[in-house]
């Protein structure tokens, strides 16, 4: 399966987690279309070795999401570029925390991508795409709790938790971005199932679940993709819209737009929410 990029010549993307998976395949279709490609990941060595498989197209720059100083450090060094894809991100792991405190798949998929997002707005010219999940459906932010220090943790709620704060981020961006008059859009995708390194990582029997789950139905890495692509460069693609894949259920197939849960769209709920992100990050929206 594939899409048709256009001309990418003389465009910057910086792709968050392009070390793997989504990313990887991010990267190496928009490089491939004449753009330049910014591999921000926390793990140099994997990145590295993308890098060289794309050529002189591509760069690397160290970022870790999970630490906010890693995120401001790569902000202030990095210059600007035309299309950010926030696509890093964790999932279904045991409890753990972030450089910050954040629970971790909170702090890494959500916390890290608006810090970063808001701290590299001036350096954006066409487009700011965030990848949520199909997951962010069985999501339900408890405003009380959002780092999960006093519930009993659940990692599949913290997962699905994580990435409606994805789609409420990227939606309430988008209006904002309209209200600033900005040219910069924000968009949302997400993969369906695809098969990337997310999975396998919960250390429990559910990893064995999850691989049976992946051969049998699964889209490859670079399928999964094809909607952060078509987010990133179609003519289509608008401002606040979610693409995801159009066949069984949402699962695999051609990108298009994706069906999501309505309270991605309250208001109430994102200014909820980015407030709660500028308080926990101590970063401040410029428009």
């Amino acid at each position: 399966m594939s899409i048709d990029l256009g001309d990418q010549s003389g465009r910057t993307a910086i792709i968050t987690g392009a070390n793997s998976g989504l990313g990887k395949e991010t990267a190496i279709a928009l490089a491939a279309a004449g753009a330049d490609v910014v591999l921000a990941c926390r793990n140099l060595d994997k990145a590295n070795a993308v890098a060289a498989e794309i050529g002189p197209k591509a760069r690397v720059e160290q970022l870790d999401l999970a630490s906010l100083e890693s995120v401001r450090d790569f902000a202030a060094r990095v210059d600007g570029a035309d299309l950010l894809i926030n696509n890093a991100g964790i999932m279904g792991v045991p409890l753990n925390r972030t450089a910050n405190g954040f629970e971790m798949q909170f702090g890494t998929n959500h916390l890290g991508h608006f810090a970063l997002t808001l701290l590299m707005l001036d350096k954006i010219t066409d487009r700011v795409v965030t990848l949520s999940s199909y997951m962010h459906q069985f999501g339900k932010l408890d405003f009380d709790d959002l780092n999960w220090e006093s519930r009993r943790y659940r990692r599949w709620r913290a997962y699905s938790d994580s990435k409606l704060a994805n789609l409420l981020f990227g939606k309430a961006l988008a209006r904002r971005l309209a209200a600033s008059g900005s040219p910069v859009t924000s968009l949302i995708a997400h993969p369906g199932y695809a098969e990337t390194e997310l999975q396998g990582k919960t250390e429990t029997y559910q990893d064995k679940v999850m691989a049976l789950g992946t051969y049998l139905i699964s889209q490859s890495a670079a399928d999964g993709a094809m909607p952060t692509l078509y987010a990133a460069t179609s003519p289509q693609a608008t401002n606040g819209s979610f693409y995801g894949p159009t066949k069984r259920f949402g699962m695999v197939g051609p990108p298009g737009p994706s069906s999501y849960k309505k309270v991605a769209d309250d208001q109430k709920v994102q200014q909820r929410l980015w407030a709660a992100s500028e308080r926990l990050t101590g970063v401040t929206s410029p428009i």
